[in-house]
């Protein structure tokens, strides 16, 4: 109960904070339309228009709550104004991407574990790759895939793959290592092979790893679905709904999506948390 009213708390005064922040970014537009009118407006005429403008450059929370609920439960899924029909769009091209990327994060660490060339040679490569902007990178991953005829899904995926596996690899890499020395010594004693000191000791222990990185990586591969649709020109997901939006200067628009996407990116995360206690109780390592 005290964690629920703490919570309530701070989600009331990030509200309070939100509307404040409104009422005065929005308050200039304002006074001109009053200005040029020759119109002398109170504080609380301000206040009140400022909630209401129908392209204010920060919407108030009414004013987002009500755009989620008129594109998402009084619009059908299968409209492209419904932003549960964009989400899913965006939703498809993060899960694709999201395996890809943990496939390849999986592989990529349980060779940097094992070989010392792939430790100095590929660990840097992972390193220096997330120091590339995905906003420029982005482009030349769809020009390249297009001109060699993939198109649709897969570009968008490919780019949520290259912002996913790298948390993966990193979790995974510090999850195989973390058996010490001496649990590595009690399974030489027993002549056990690397493959079997692999399942039988190093992948249990990199399991809490692995899972606190894949939250990293899916709310990453969300981002990168959503970065993928700007530059490939999509005109649906919640990329193109935000493109969309700025083009004509919909800023409701534009923070509605943003909500949807980040309902979505919370759904995902608490659908990886599910997975851990579950994969976690099973192998006997919940606590």
């Amino acid at each position: 109960m005290r964690s629920l009213l703490a919570v309530l708390t701070v989600l009331a005064v990030i509200v309070a904070i939100w509307y404040l922040a409104a009422i005065q970014m929005n308050a200039k537009w304002t006074r001109d339309q009053a200005a040029r009118a020759g119109v002398e407006l109170s504080f609380s005429e301000v206040v009140a228009d400022t909630m209401q403008q129908e392209r204010p450059v920060l919407p108030a929370p009414h004013q987002v709550a009500k755009e989620l609920w008129a594109t998402t439960v009084e619009k059908k899924v299968t409209s492209k104004r419904s932003l549960v029909f964009h989400g899913w769009i965006t939703l498809s091209s993060t899960v694709v991407g999201f395996l890809i990327g943990t496939c390849a994060g999986i592989l990529l660490a349980v060779g940097i574990v094992h070989s010392r060339a792939m430790d100095m040679s590929v660990m840097p490569w992972a390193i220096a790759s997330q120091t590339i902007p995905i906003l420029a990178i982005a482009p030349m991953i769809i020009v390249v895939l297009n001109s060699v005829g993939i198109q649709g899904l897969l570009p968008k995926a490919f780019i949520s793959a290259y912002l996913s596996f790298f948390p993966v690899v990193v979790g995974m890499v510090k999850g195989l290592r973390a058996p010490d020395a001496m649990q590595l010594d009690l399974m030489k004693t027993y002549s056990a092979s690397r493959t079997e000191v692999f399942w039988k000791l190093r992948l249990p222990s990199s399991m809490p790893y692995f899972f606190a990185s894949m939250k990293v990586a899916i709310a990453a591969a969300l981002v990168g679905a959503i970065v993928a649709e700007l530059p490939a020109g999509a005109i649906r997901g919640l990329g193109a709904r935000m493109l969309t939006g700025s083009y004509y200067g919909q800023t409701i628009q534009i923070w509605s999506a943003l909500f949807m996407a980040a309902l979505l990116a919370a759904c995902l995360v608490g659908l990886v948390g599910v997975a851990q206690k579950v994969t976690l109780k099973k192998m006997g390592m919940a606590r």
